[in-house]
């Protein structure tokens, strides 16, 4: 089982984080490959993995990571969210020289390719997606109750070799016979997570919904689903603009069991290199804006309001850098700023709010994640006003979010209560709406 043929590892720095990567072949194109969990090393143990990574690479430079938390990357203390994740890939295809890249997420993964896609456009030349559920804790592949069931089991039998036979006998059937093959699929999952890493990956993957995000994917898109992910296979097929579906009807739900594989991906790719200039991305926005600020200003004098307001930028505006937001307007005595991850922009207007309070001022918050058009250094179109909108429904001192954020920030600790559904001046349908409260 032992292959010779093994890239040396590498590490690329995301943060004070260390992603390890591995670069095989020359390309170009160049392919990033993320998969739910795994072990960049051992997987060149088993030949199915690298039967795979020698035909993808005989026509790319295929860039292979391991997300951290997970096989020869660092474990930091707070597990990874989908924008921390985002800026691992960022990191490798900087270290590795990767200026654009052909992005094939697996599972999970492709919940990440798919984010990454419509956030870094310029950045991406293709996406595939392989068995990606773009739907919650409802997706139809287990049920709401049969995910919570299989959480239940994980918690309390990860790592243990009955649970991991379980489930490789659901995404390698062919292989369930096989005892070496399940030696080497034991070692890989107990290699790639920890219990409690494991745990969280496998609730993110439940929780996350990227359904909001699927329109704003605008690059080329192929979708491989089997017939057990129809129902999100349609769904991102009617969403993704122009996306390309195979219907797979081999018995392994693997990616790296599927023979045809790489012919679909070479020849999806090929003759999509062409650079062009995006006008659209995904961005979260973030409106604050003072409570009571016509009352204060009457109350201090010009003179003094004008101070107070100008150490409320300051502050703002020192949150803003931290959390790497990008500073869009300041009209009025609220920021309008823009992130490329829902988290941060919750955790920028939490801080903005314990500095206004230091201030004696008090500040309401809304936070939006929608495609957005880039119209030199402004953004504009549906998803800023929708942003606007849900700031202006936020109580005093209260950070509130659309469902699309609470949706993409699975993992990330932060702790929400319903605000119900509303109606949103000038922008269609009906929008349920959360307060972050942790």
């Amino acid at each position: 089982m032992t292959s010779a043929w093994r890239p040396e590892v590498q590490y690329a720095r995301s943060g004070d984080v260390s992603i390890a990567y591995q670069v095989v072949g020359d390309g170009p194109p160049d392919v990033v490959l993320v998969s739910f969990l795994g072990n960049i090393v051992w997987g060149w143990q088993q030949p199915l993995y690298v039967r795979l990574y020698r035909r993808l690479s005989a026509f790319s430079r295929l860039i292979l990571l391991d997300k951290r938390g997970t096989g020869l990357s660092d474990r930091p203390r707070d597990l990874p969210t989908l924008e921390t994740s985002m800026d691992d890939i960022r990191a490798v295809m900087d270290a590795a020289g990767s200026e654009r890249a052909a992005l094939l997420g697996v599972s999970a993964g492709g919940q990440l390719c798919a984010l990454f896609a419509a956030t870094y456009p310029e950045r991406t030349t293709a996406l595939v997606l392989h068995n990606t559920p773009v739907r919650g804790v409802g997706r139809y592949e287990f049920g709401a109750e049969g995910s919570l069931e299989l959480l239940r089991h994980a918690r309390a039998r990860w790592g243990q070799r009955d649970f991991f036979v379980e489930q490789m006998r659901r995404i390698f059937p062919t292989y369930a016979d096989d005892p070496e093959f399940e030696d080497w699929y034991v070692t890989h999952e107990r290699l790639a997570a920890s219990p409690a890493a494991g745990i969280a990956f496998l609730r993110m993957l439940i929780e996350t919904d990227i359904r909001d995000v699927l329109l704003a994917i605008r690059v080329p898109t192929l979708l491989r689903y089997h017939e057990a992910f129809r129902e999100d296979a349609r769904y991102a097929g009617e969403h993704i603009p122009d996306a390309e579906t195979i219907e797979l009807t081999k018995p392994d739900l693997a990616m790296h069991a599927d023979e045809d594989v790489a012919d679909d991906v070479e020849r999806f790719i090929s003759g999509r290199r062409r650079h062009s200039v995006p006008d659209r991305v995904l961005a979260t926005l973030l409106f604050t804006d003072i409570v009571g600020s016509t009352e204060r200003a009457a109350e201090l004098g010009d003179s003094a309001w004008a101070k107070l307001l100008a150490a409320h930028h300051e502050a703002g505006r020192r949150e803003l850098a931290r959390f790497r937001g990008r500073e869009i307007d300041t009209a009025g005595d609220g920021f309008f700023a823009t992130f490329d991850g829902p988290a941060r922009a919750i955790h920028c207007a939490q801080s903005i709010g314990e500095a206004t309070r230091a201030l004696a001022l008090e500040i309401r918050a809304g936070v939006h994640t929608g495609e957005c058009e880039l119209d030199g250094e402004k953004v504009r179109g549906i998803a800023v006003h929708t942003g606007a909108r849900v700031a202006a429904l936020a109580a005093p001192g209260e950070v509130l979010v659309s469902s699309t954020v609470k949706d993409l920030v699975a993992g990330s600790g932060i702790e929400f209560e319903d605000r119900g559904s509303h109606e949103l001046k000038g922008v269609p349908g009906e929008w349920r709406l959360f307060a972050a409260t942790g």
